[in-house]
């Protein structure tokens, strides 16, 4: 479903948009991804709305299959410059895949009052899902700005956009919700 309108209180949610992640390989480019970010990001500082900055530090407590073969480098989990991060941000550190769970995300929103939630960032398919499905379930309008996020494999990204995100979200492009903060 197309975008159709914004709501008085929206908030922005970058998820994972840090230098360990948009250094791996990825479908999109990441200055485009970055770049697109940073636009919207500037909007809803100019229009005083909440702007929520996520990233992943590890991995949850408790046993997991999955293992992690590498040594992260020290500024992994550091948020890229291209975010300007700002005192009015609000940061988001998550230890599991969706931004919500085990996080203060529930809290910042209702603090604020935001019925509306956008969302950019990597990986399309994993933790943009993630956060979206959780978000949906919280009862947010979802927005999904589908040329602000990538992924790993476009395969993945594109059944996110394609099959997913229509059923529980608004799907938009970063110039449709910039025309809507004007």
């Amino acid at each position: 479903m197309a975008l159709t309108k914004l709501d008085p209180v929206a908030a922005i949610v970058t998820i994972d948009l840090q230098k360990g992640i948009v250094g791996l390989p990825l479908a999109h480019s990441v200055p485009e991804i970055l770049a697109r970010t940073a636009a919207l990001l500037r909007a809803f500082r100019a229009r005083e709305l909440p702007v929520v900055l996520v990233n992943v530090a590890g991995r949850p407590p408790g046993r997991t299959d999955a293992k992690m073969n590498f040594t992260p480098a020290p500024d992994w989990a550091q948020l890229v410059p291209e975010l300007d991060r700002q005192h009015g941000d609000h940061p988001v550190t998550k230890l599991n895949i969706g931004a919500f769970y085990g996080t203060g995300l529930e809290r910042i929103l209702r603090r604020h009052h935001v019925t509306q939630v956008f969302l950019t960032g990597v990986a399309t398919s994993v933790g943009v899902e993630t956060t979206a499905r959780e978000a949906y379930d919280y009862g947010y309008n979802v927005v999904t700005v589908v040329d602000a996020m990538t992924d790993r494999d476009m395969d993945a990204h594109n059944y996110s956009v394609e099959k997913i995100f229509p059923r529980i979200s608004e799907t938009a492009t970063t110039d449709e919700v910039l025309a809507l903060l004007k």
